[in-house]
């Protein structure tokens, strides 16, 4: 793709303290997309809560910001330094959150901001649990049945086709925060209950379970043009059921057959 000119300046936001599910890789991506953006000549405004990282090194930004990553100082950093894009992609659940709440709440438009990397919507379809369903089914990808609840009520509704184990996936949560497998109803309810009041939008999926599967994670890098390469494939030694913060895998896959 040729170099945009109407690009100055990036605010890159960090993914704050390293946790499951969150870790150091996007520390070590967040210093790399710094670099880049540098050299092809744009200002870097860096945001991260974090002090201890590489990406808040003084070399790595032209300015960096250590301030609690929310909403509020976000909108303030946006106000002072008038970057010319934003870049959420490399903060790992922390900065996507951030990006949706900064775009459906009018700030990044009203400072003419652009997302680059990934579009508000693209997030929306990824992070939704119901929308990234209906996603992999408009192109014919099989998914787990699930059904997609915004109350207790609709829930015991839905736990009745589903039947145990059901898993419990509330939507915009990072590394299974607020979800769970329930075995029984008294389990069940506890995890609905948890699993709206953990999801900022109150909202969550009941899947059927896939507990024992073999699981498998490819790494795929696409543009604009459509263009993707498969960089990596991933297995987990460990089966559905052992989050893949806690899992140990392999690369490349070792038992996948050529059918």
């Amino acid at each position: 793709m040729p170099k945009r000119a109407d690009l100055k300046r990036v605010l890159v936001i960090g993914s704050g303290p390293i946790v499951i599910g969150q870790a150091c890789e996007f520390d070590y991506s967040g210093t790399q997309a710094c670099k880049a953006l540098r050299a092809e000549g744009l200002e870097v405004v860096l945001v991260n809560s974090n002090p201890a990282t590489i990406m808040t090194d003084p070399e790595v930004a032209d300015r960096t910001y250590i301030e609690p990553l929310t909403p509020e100082i976000v909108t303030q950093i946006i106000e002072c330094e008038r970057p010319d894009a934003l870049l959420p992609t490399v903060g790992g659940q922390t900065a996507l959150n951030l990006a949706v709440v900064l775009g459906d709440s009018g700030v990044l438009k009203a400072h003419g901001v652009e997302l680059i990397g990934a579009s508000l919507e693209a997030i929306k379809v990824a992070e939704d649990r119901l929308q990234f369903r209906e996603a992999m089914h408009s192109i014919g990808v099989a998914v787990p049945e699930s059904v997609y609840v915004k109350s207790s009520d609709e829930a015991m509704v839905a736990v009745e086709t589903l039947g145990y184990p059901v898993i419990i996936r509330p939507s915009f949560t990072l590394g299974g925060v607020g979800g769970g497998i329930a075995y029984n109803l008294s389990e069940f309810r506890e995890m609905v209950e948890r699993g709206l009041g953990f999801s900022p939008v109150s909202e969550i999926l009941l899947e059927e379970s896939v507990l024992g599967w073999k699981e498998f994670e490819l790494e795929v890098m696409r543009d604009v043009a459509d263009n993707f390469v498969v960089v990596c494939s991933i297995e987990n030694i460990d089966p559905m059921g052992v989050h893949t913060g806690d899992s140990v895998t392999v690369a490349p896959a070792l038992t996948l057959t050529d059918k």
